[in-house]
């Protein structure tokens, strides 16, 4: 495991899930249908518990000019700076479950932000970093 430090916010627009985990490629497929892909632009799936414990998963893209939420007819939320404790997966789509046993592993961990997401960053095509941000 590793700490990855955001120093900024992180403002994204989103897509809710229609079910966990069942509807997260759906939800992702919709995200860049709605949204134009960017070089500059991060991409994240975000979840955690909600409603009576049920697993809200949330496609996400970071907004890169104010208003794209609404524009694209997407929701919003904040990724909060701080501390995330990660594990990096590299080639997930071959292993798809390498991305609930990573987050199995770091929820396993104390000190974690009981406000916080599961955060999935995908740094590129292949990669993706599983992160959870710490208790201040």
């Amino acid at each position: 495991m590793e700490t990855i430090i955001l120093d900024n916010d992180i403002q994204v627009l989103f897509i809710t899930a229609s079910s966990f985990p069942q509807g997260i490629e759906q939800a992702h497929k919709e995200l860049h249908a709605r949204v134009p892909f960017s070089e500059n632009r991060k991409y994240f799936g975000v979840s955690r518990p909600e409603d009576n414990g049920a697993i809200i998963y949330r496609a996400a893209a970071e907004e890169l000019v104010p208003g794209e939420a609404e524009k694209y007819d997407c929701g919003t939320l904040v990724l909060k700076k701080g501390s995330y404790t990660s594990l990096t997966i590299t080639h997930y789509r071959k292993d798809t479950e390498a991305i609930a046993r990573a987050f199995d592993q770091l929820l396993s961990q104390r000190n974690l932000d009981p406000q916080g997401y599961c955060v999935e960053w995908y740094v590129n095509d292949h990669d993706v970093n599983c992160m959870v941000r710490l208790a201040d």
